[in-house]
């Protein structure tokens, strides 16, 4: 049950490297129990983005730009405390790294094609507006005399 559950997939047949993931284990100021001031349950997860090698280099170059505010000299820091286990938050630690590789390396949008109005609608929305404005016109005190 201890084993970490597999490799985290970021997207297609790329996942997080093993190797390359640096853990660290601090106190937590999370939910606590008896064992609350002994043991390290706070994850923090840190990956070296700039001089990994398990990134294609356009995903890479995708994910050093887009996370650009993230970043500290290259590597991106999650953490993770809301736990009580130590191993609970290992997991959900490298689960939320692998989803911000994984948006940090989608490819951009289909640029937007600009479609003109229909003169139709754009008719009867001056239409409507006019309407409106006839009835509130209507509602002046100025005639009631």
């Amino acid at each position: 049950m201890y084993g970490m559950s597999g490799p985290y997939v970021i997207r297609g047949s790329v996942s997080l490297p093993e190797a390359e993931l640096m853990w660290r284990f601090s106190r937590s100021s999370g939910p606590g129990g008896q064992h609350v001031n002994t043991s390290d349950s706070q994850v923090e997860l840190r990956f070296d983005l700039a001089g990994t090698g398990a990134l294609p280099e356009v995903w890479k170059q995708r994910a050093l730009e887009r996370l650009e505010g993230r970043l500290t000299g290259g590597v991106i820091t999650v953490r993770a405390s809301e736990h009580r286990s130590q191993w609970r938050n290992r997991e959900t630690a490298a689960v939320r790294l692998a989803a911000l590789l994984a948006e940090a390396t989608a490819p951009p949008p289909k640029p937007r094609r600009a479609t003109r109005i229909p003169r139709g609608i754009n008719e009867r929305r001056l239409r409507e507006k006019k309407q409106r404005s006839e009835t509130k016109r209507g509602r002046s005190a100025r005639d009631w005399g």
